[in-house]
């Protein structure tokens, strides 16, 4: 029997030939369209959107009752994404003209109070979490509030429990924004909702209400009140809470783990979390994106540097995937991998792809947001930082004073949104001052560059405490400009003595960052003269690199996470994860 050619032709389904015959006369059938079952339907859109007839796509998505039906193809969510970032793309705000259109039709349902508000109630939650999950938060956040004031209007424990959800929801898309005072609001409200529905012996949702409020707390940088909420998140988790604000709530506790440096929990969380990802949406969904960032993060702050740069491209590969380019989410992949790439190429002076990253990462948040948003203050921060090492191993003046004062532009305005976001004792604010500080070392103003890193260490201790990661750094950086500029060894000595033992007791003696302090050690007491001392840091630093270079090889984390199997229950990790203390 032949074996059929790989180059037969293979007609196309009656289906797809059908679908092709309606788009191809879509302006004479468009009315008929609208009576189509909602698979059917979205499939003729699609067509379209592949077809690239985006303004007669645009005309369609931007009809609130025809979005409604086709957000109905759960199957299609993804190619929904496509679609609508494409039109966000061509210029057709549909995310704004959807939003507005549900918020005036809410309005009139409050006047009106018709039958149809149930329906409007659940369209709520249905285009505000797809909204939010595509990254468009300011249009998700008018559609969930909009539908929060219809949910108000009554006092019964079916509209109260909904009107709590639409709460937990805002805190999610305003913490994303960046709109943290709103986003406090909403956690009071649904407290005060959830008192109510107590003292009725209501059941309803803690763990996603504790989940949202460990992420906002996070990224105010929070750190122990964002741990204790995880801790309370956990311990409220049960078998009716959905497997998707399960694995949030992992998210969030991973990282709350991280930033307290409890590793071994973290890793607990994190890892299945994307075990529960994996399995439920599989590998190429955006959720699976969003953990491998959050994995990347744990990577990084556990110097597994080399595989957090692997897992933080495959996070923005997925993304572009998702959504395409002109995306938040993408951008903040983008600058994700900026910074990983960043960290592993310091050595190498090799910053082409992470000064890629970066650009990227504000042109697409530029597009997208006010120019003073404050989403732009790290990704500015990361370019600085890389704007700064090139300049650095420049030779020609003009270009380093060029780069220089261009990180310094970056490097204020980040201070400046940080300042004003978060005020003065922030740990963001004091990473800010931290990175002027080694900006005016580059740049000779040594006084300036003092008093930088002064300020970054103060604010850390008395946030973090004498013994953080984010300590060492600084203190570190100050010990680099007392010893190399300012001549002032014993100083210098002192605060690389007291780097080290951080570093040490944190990640060990094998820990990557441990090579600069020894390094400028070295050089201190060749400076002073103190030989004895220097050829004792020539064999600790010897020591420290035969115990690098006799590290197992790193795996494929790539191949690893994607056949990862967790032989816990959710239950037996998070009992488990309390056993640890």
């Amino acid at each position: 029997m032949a074996v059929a050619s790989e180059l037969e032709w293979i007609p196309e389904t009656l289906y797809n030939s059908a679908i092709t015959a309606v788009v191809s006369t879509y302006s004479r059938h468009r009315p008929e369209l609208r009576s189509l079952p909602e698979n059917i339907q979205f499939d003729v859109y699609y067509k379209l959107y592949k077809q690239g007839r985006l303004c007669q796509l645009g005309m369609e998505f931007c009809e609130l009752d025809v979005f409604a039906k086709v957000l109905r193809a759960n199957d299609k969510r993804h190619l929904l994404h496509h679609c609508l970032q494409a039109l966000m793309d061509h210029g057709v705000k549909v995310a704004s003209v959807l939003a507005d259109s549900y918020a005036t039709q809410a309005a009139l349902l409050r006047v009106e109070q018709t039958s149809s508000m149930e329906k409007a109630i659940q369209l709520a939650f249905s285009l505000g979490g797809f909204l939010s999950e595509a990254g468009w938060y300011y249009e998700a956040e008018k559609v969930i509030d909009a539908c929060l004031r219809l949910c108000m209007l009554h006092e019964d424990e079916a509209h109260q429990c909904m009107a709590y959800e639409c709460c937990t929801m805002l805190i999610h898309v305003r913490n994303a924004n960046c709109r943290y005072a709103q986003a406090e609001d909403s956690y009071n409200k649904a407290m005060s909702i959830m008192n109510n529905l107590q003292e009725k012996k209501r059941q309803i949702n803690l763990a996603a209400l504790h989940g949202e409020m460990c992420a906002l707390l996070f990224a105010k940088s929070q750190y122990d009140e964002a741990y204790n909420h995880c801790v309370l998140a956990l311990k409220s988790i049960n078998n009716n809470i959905p497997v998707r604000c399960i694995v949030h709530i992992l998210r969030q506790a991973a990282k709350a783990c991280v930033v307290k440096r409890e590793f071994k929990k973290a890793e607990l969380l994190i890892k299945h979390a994307i075990f529960l990802v994996r399995e439920h949406f599989g590998t190429r969904h955006p959720k699976y994106s969003d953990i491998l960032l959050d994995f990347g993060f744990y990577l990084l702050n556990i110097d597994s540097i080399s595989q957090s740069t692997v897992v933080y491209q495959q996070a923005l590969d997925i993304r572009l995937s998702a959504f395409g380019g002109r995306n938040l989410h993408v951008a903040i992949a983008h600058e994700d991998l900026a910074y990983a790439s960043y960290v592993h190429q310091y050595s190498s002076g090799k910053f082409d792809d992470a000064r890629e990253h970066a650009e990227k990462a504000i042109s697409i948040i530029t597009q997208i947001l006010p120019e003073n948003h404050l989403l732009l203050a790290s990704s500015r921060r990361v370019k600085a930082l890389i704007l700064e090492e090139i300049a650095i191993d420049s030779h020609d003046k003009d270009t380093e004073g060029k780069l220089l004062q261009e990180a310094h532009d970056l490097h204020l305005s980040s201070l400046n949104l940080a300042k004003t976001a978060f005020g003065e004792f922030n740990v963001q604010t004091a990473k800010h001052y931290g990175n002027l500080g080694r900006l005016y070392q580059s740049m000779h103003r040594y006084k300036e560059a003092e008093e930088m890193h002064k300020k970054a260490i103060t604010i850390k201790e008395r946030l973090l405490g004498e013994e953080d990661y984010e300590v060492a750094l600084s203190v570190g950086h100050l010990a680099s400009l007392y010893n190399y500029d300012m001549k002032q060894y014993s100083e210098a000595e002192a605060l690389y003595l007291r780097s080290i033992d951080i570093g040490k007791k944190l990640f060990g003696p094998g820990y990557s960052g441990l090579e600069y302090d020894y390094r400028g050690l070295i050089r201190l007491y060749i400076n002073t003269g103190e030989f004895e001392k220097m050829n004792d840091y020539h064999e600790v630093l010897n020591r420290w690199k035969l115990l690098r270079e006799g590290s197992p090889s790193p795996v494929n984390i790539v191949d690893y996470l994607a056949n990862y199997k967790s032989d816990l229950t959710t239950e037996q990790v998070i009992q488990k994860f309390f056993k640890q203390d």
